[in-house]
C-alpha cells in the first residue's frame, strides 16, 4: 500500500525531533525580541505622529487576523506544514531587506503589513508541528516551547545594547538577521507528513462559530481577549516613553526581558498552582493584575518601580493564558478544540489592533496617562469573565459534568 502523495511515513518521530523544534522556536524569538520593543521607537526616528505609529503598528495585526487562517489552512492540507515554514521566512526576509530603503509614513505602511501577512503563520504553525509531536510521540512542549523564550529574553537584550551604540538604527538590520534564521530554521523543521487534525488559527476559517451556543465560553473568551488587548499600548509606545525619560536601551531590553522571565516562570510553577488556585480564579487574577499595571504604570516609578510591575506581566498576561487553556479542555470536546482555539485567537488579534490603533490617538493627546484607557479595557475583560462564570452550567461551577455534548 502506497503512502498518498506528499505524506511522510515514518515508524517513529523525526530524528532529533525535540532539538530541532527547540531551535525553530528560537528562531522567530529573536525577531520578536527586537521588533516588540524597538520597532516603534524606529517609526519613532522617522518623525511619524503618534497616531501615525499607532496606525503602523495596528493595520498588520487587523490583515493577519483574516490571512494567518488562510495561510494555516493551505498548511493543513500540502504535504507538510513546514514547507509553508519555508515560504514565511522567505517572503518575511524580503520586506525586512526592502524596508532597509524606505523611511516615509505610506511605504513604512504597506511593507510593515506585507510583512505581517508573510510572517503571521510562522509561529502558530511551529506551534502546529510541536503538538502534533506531542501528540504521536509524547514529547513535553514546553520544553521545546522554553528555548524560544529563553531565544526572546536574549534577543531582547542584545537589542539593548545594540540600542545603546547605534541607536535606533539597529533595529531593521537586526530584524533582518533574525529573518535569515527563520529561512534556516524552516528547513531543518520536522518533516512529520500531513496533519491528522487542523491547526488552531485553519480551524477558524472551518468553523468560525463553534461556541456561539456557550455563553460561558464566549464570553471567557472575550473577557480574556480584553485583557490581553489592555496590553496595546505598553507594546506600542513604551520604549519610547521610557527612552524619552533617559532609559538607555540595556534598560529597557532588561525591562522587557524581565516580563518575559516572570511569564516563564509562572508556566513552570503554574501546574503547582493550580492545586490551590482554580482556573476560574487563575484567569480573574490575571485579569485584576492587567487593571492594577495600568493604572499603576503612568506614575513615576523609577527603574526599580518599573521592574516590579513589569513582572506583574506573569499574571496579565501567563495566568490568564493558563486559566484560558485549561477551561478549554474542561469544557470543549477534542474534536472542536481546534476551532474553539481558532476563536480565541480571533479575539486577541482583532482586540489587540484596535488597543493598538486607539492608543496612538491617546499618547498623542495625553501621553502616559493614556495608560488609564487601557486599565478601563481590562477591567471591562474582567466583568466579562466574572460574569461568564456566573452563566457556566451549574454542574460545571460544582466541578461536576453536564450532559451537554456539544
Amino acid at each position: 500500500m502506497h503512502a498518498p502523495h506528499g505524506m511522510v511515513v515514518t515508524s517513529g518521530p523525526p530524528r532529533l525531533f525535540v532539538l530541532r523544534m527547540a531551535i525553530v522556536f528560537c528562531a522567530p524569538m529573536l525577531v520578536n525580541g527586537i521588533a516588540l520593543p524597538f520597532f516603534p521607537v524606529w517609526l519613532d526616528t522617522l518623525s511619524m505622529a503618534d497616531w501615525e505609529i499607532g496606525l503602523v503598528l495596528a493595520v498588520p495585526m487587523v490583515v493577519r487576523v483574516f490571512t494567518a487562517p488562510i495561510a494555516g489552512m493551505v498548511a493543513d492540507r500540502i504535504g507538510d506544514r513546514a514547507s509553508v515554514l519555508v515560504w514565511s521566512g522567505t517572503m518575511s526576509l524580503a520586506t525586512a531587506v526592502a524596508l532597509l530603503f524606505v523611511e516615509n509614513f505610506w511605504p513604512v505602511l504597506v511593507l510593515y503589513t506585507l510583512q505581517g501577512i508573510a510572517y503571521a503563520p510562522y509561529l502558530p504553525i511551529t506551534d502546529a508541528i510541536a503538538l502534533s509531536g506531542v501528540r504521536r510521540w509524547k514529547f513535553d512542549y514546553s520544553f521545546m516551547r522554553f528555548w524560544g523564550s529563553l531565544a526572546f529574553i536574549a534577543s531582547t537584550m542584545v537589542g539593548g545594547w545594540l540600542s545603546g551604540v547605534f541607536g535606533a538604527a539597529m533595529v531593521l538590520p537586526a530584524m533582518t538577521v533574525g529573518f535569515v534564521a527563520t529561512v534556516f530554521t524552516a528547513f531543518i523543521a520536522p518533516r512529520i507528513g500531513r496533519p491528522r487534525r487542523p491547526s488552531p488559527i485553519a480551524a477558524i476559517v472551518v468553523a468560525p462559530t463553534v461556541t456561539t451556543g456557550r455563553a460561558d465560553v464566549q464570553l471567557m473568551l472575550i473577557g480574556a481577549a480584553l485583557a490581553n488587548a489592555s496590553h496595546g499600548m505598553f507594546y506600542a509606545f513604551s520604549a519610547i516613553l521610557w527612552g524619552g525619560q533617559g532609559y538607555s536601551g540595556t534598560e529597557i531590553g532588561l525591562l522587557f526581558s524581565v516580563g518575559v522571565a516572570a511569564e516563564v516562570l509562572f508556566f513552570i510553577v503554574s501546574a503547582r498552582l493550580r492545586r490551590y488556585i482554580g482556573l476560574w480564579s487563575m484567569i480573574a487574577l490575571g485579569c485584576s493584575a492587567a487593571v492594577f499595571r495600568w493604572i499603576v504604570f503612568p506614575l513615576e516609578l523609577g527603574f526599580a518601580g518599573y521592574f516590579a510591575l513589569q513582572c506583574l506581566h506573569a499574571f496579565s498576561f501567563a495566568s490568564i493564558h493558563v486559566g484560558v487553556q485549561g477551561r478549554l479542555v474542561e469544557r470543549v470536546v477534542e474534536d472542536r478544540e481546534a476551532s474553539t482555539q481558532g476563536l480565541y485567537y480571533f479575539y486577541n488579534g482583532i482586540f489587540m489592533a484596535l488597543t493598538t490603533l486607539l492608543s496612538g490617538r491617546l499618547f498623542e493627546s495625553f501621553g502616559v496617562d493614556g495608560f488609564y484607557a487601557m486599565s478601563a479595557v481590562a477591567a471591562l475583560g474582567l466583568l466579562l469573565v466574572v460574569l461568564a462564570r456566573r452563566v457556566q452550567p451549574q454542574s460545571f461551577a460544582l466541578g461536576g459534568n453536564t450532559s451537554e455534548a456539544s
